[in-house]
This record gives C-alpha cells, sequence and structure tokens, in this order.
C-alpha cells in the first residue's frame, strides 16, 4: 500500500473545513438549533 502525501492546497482545504466546521457549531449553538448529522447510516439530531 502506497503512502499518500497532501499537496499544499490539499491541507489548505482541509484546515478551512475545519475552521467552517468549528463555526458551524457556534453558531448552532447561539442560535439554540439542533445539528443534523448521519451516523451509523441513519439521521440523527443532536440538541445543543
Amino acid at each position: 500500500m502506497k503512502a499518500f502525501k497532501r499537496t499544499a492546497t490539499q491541507s489548505k482545504i482541509l484546515a478551512g473545513m475545519d475552521k467552517v466546521y468549528e463555526k458551524l457549531i457556534e453558531f448552532k449553538k447561539k442560535m439554540n438549533s439542533e445539528l443534523v448529522i448521519m451516523q451509523n447510516d441513519k439521521i440523527v439530531r443532536i440538541k445543543p
């Protein structure tokens, strides 16, 4: 199995996605709304 090396662009995209996820969690807590995710092939609603 080959080891995969990320390019600089891929690393930046992943870092940006992490920031978006953190901001989404903050927003959901602030607005007191549910977070909808998929877990084990089921849709799950998480209360803040």
